[in-house]
């Protein structure tokens, strides 16, 4: 009897949870079993493994040979397994060294040909690999990815029997390079705008503080042209930022060759998006659009067309940063702190107000198309924008706006500002900043005190107006939050009748 062993990973959110792969080849009758809560994908991989072995002209003892994936009550999922399965099973033959697999932890896919096929993760498990003082083999075409974990040992094969020759010292495989950094999506600039002087102000301060804005307004207004924009006046993710989030795109197997992204993520999801495809969900537990966006936007154009539940899911994620998906086996969090960005018509016609183009059932159409849209969220709206439409004559002979790279640099100095105050482990933006920490003039507290008392704004809503005023001082250079932000910030917030805040 012969027992061999190596490490691979089942992922819990972006958190690569180890897995033992063992491997014992007993007398008895010919079977392979696979134990230790598989899930299909897992055991399949028999088939793949008997396979490949085949191809290279190999074939199993005829013996009972059990592979156990230790710990037993962990789910494992994925077919990232079948790379280890197969590394252990060749050592318990006596292909492979045992004592060399115990340095490594494997992940990967394998063709009935034994070619290895890329598998999502491959970044959180390198990483994971190195705090456990491991290398990591992985397929060639992800090598790129696992590299970025400088301290760990890659070996990137693009077939199983480039790996048996590489342990066997026939062949010596070329440790990878990181894979590079992703190139920026062309994004449309802010000099094509025309007019629409308030709502560009408004898209500045929400890039500048990472705060939430919605826009209201008829059919062709220029309210998507405005957030196809801001990605464009955005700065670059900070080192941790750009890792957290291309952890979270290599688990949702989308890192494209490797390259870390550096641009904050611009997500647009459908309206018809499911609950599951925007917070996160399915068999598998997928990250969702808000994890995707995560450091970026979600960019819900149409809102209150997206199904009621799914929104109402939103509620949670841009308190907290983060959502749960809830599984009777698990809980898996993902990363989740993106700016929302919305975007809808006053009303299902959409032209509210406009005597001459609504419907006859105004104003109540628009009470009832607004209503889909619950007041707990709108009050976790910082900026709300009614947008007009431009004239013709205005749009035909007003002069190109600022361009983005112009407003860029005025984003990234509030951004820096916003750094320096609250020090590298503090939060990244004003959106996620404690108020009680700001500066402000005797003067503007008392303005938004009055104000809140007035408006009747909710708690959240004082803090969300006190957050705005701080980018907006933050814009201007201002040491501490003056009397004309406040007033900024409190044109920007949402009233609707009959709701708080």
């Amino acid at each position: 009897m012969s027992i061999a062993r190596i490490r691979s990973f089942a992922f819990s959110g972006i958190e690569a949870v180890p897995v033992e792969v063992q491997v014992q080849i007993a007398s008895g009758l010919p079977a392979f079993l696979v134990v230790g809560l598989p899930d299909k994908a897992v055991g399949e991989a028999r088939e793949r493994v008997r396979a490949a072995l085949t191809a290279m002209g190999l074939s199993l003892p005829p013996r009972r040979v059990l592979i156990n994936l230790a710990p037993a009550d962990l789910l494992k999922e994925g077919s990232h397994f079948d790379l280890p399965i197969a590394l252990a099973v060749l050592a318990a033959m006596e292909v492979l060294p045992t004592e060399d697999l115990a340095e490594y932890a494997a992940l990967g896919e394998l063709s009935l040909d034994g070619t290895l096929n890329p598998v999502a993760g491959v970044l959180p498990a390198a990483i994971a690999a190195a705090g456990m003082g491991l290398g990591l083999i992985c397929p060639a075409a992800q090598g790129g990815e696992a590299a970025w974990s400088s301290s760990t040992e890659v070996l990137a094969a693009g077939e199983l029997l480039a790996l048996i020759n590489h342990f066997r010292g026939s062949q010596v495989l070329t440790p990878p390079e990181p894979g590079g950094v992703a190139e920026a999506d062309a994004v449309p600039d802010l000099a094509d705008v025309r007019g629409m002087e308030t709502a560009k102000r408004a898209l500045e301060i929400a890039a500048a503080g990472g705060h939430n804005l919605l826009l209201v307004g008829p059919p062709g207004a220029g309210k998507s042209m405005l957030a196809a924009r801001l990605p464009g006046i955005l700065p670059d993710l900070a080192p941790r930022e750009a890792l957290e989030v291309s952890m979270i795109h290599s688990v949702a197997g989308m890192l494209d060759g490797g390259r870390l992204l550096r641009r904050p993520p611009f997500r647009e999801p459908h309206h018809s998006a499911s609950q599951a495809a925007l917070t996160g969900g399915g068999n598998r537990a997928r990250p969702g659009e808000v994890s995707l966006a995560h450091r970026g936007v979600l960019f819900l154009d149409e809102m209150p067309e997206f199904p009621r539940a799914a929104l109402e899911a939103l509620r949670q994620p841009l308190e907290s940063g983060r959502t749960t998906v809830a599984r009777a086996m698990a809980h898996v969090t993902y990363p989740a702190r993106f700016q929302l960005i919305a975007a809808m018509n006053p009303c299902r016609c959409g032209h509210l107000g406009d005597a001459s183009r609504e419907c006859g059932r105004a104003p109540r159409c628009g009470e009832d198309y607004q209503n889909r849209i619950s007041g707990p969220l709108l009050d976790r709206i910082d900026l709300a924008l009614q947008v007009q439409p431009v004239a013709p004559a205005e749009l035909s002979h007003a002069p190109s706006g600022e361009r983005s790279s112009v407003v860029a640099e005025r984003v990234a100095a509030a951004r820096a500002a916003q750094r320096s105050r609250a020090g590298e482990s503090g939060p990244a933006t004003n959106a996620e900043a404690d108020p009680g920490g700001f500066a402000i003039r005797p003067e503007a507290r008392q303005l938004a005190e009055q104000a809140a008392e007035k408006l009747r704004l909710s708690p959240r809503g004082f803090t969300r107006t006190l957050r705005v005023a701080r980018s907006i001082a933050d814009l201007a250079g201002a040491e501490a939050i003056r009397r004309p932000d406040v007033a900024e910030a409190l044109a920007y917030r949402l009233r609707t009748p009959g709701r708080p805040g």
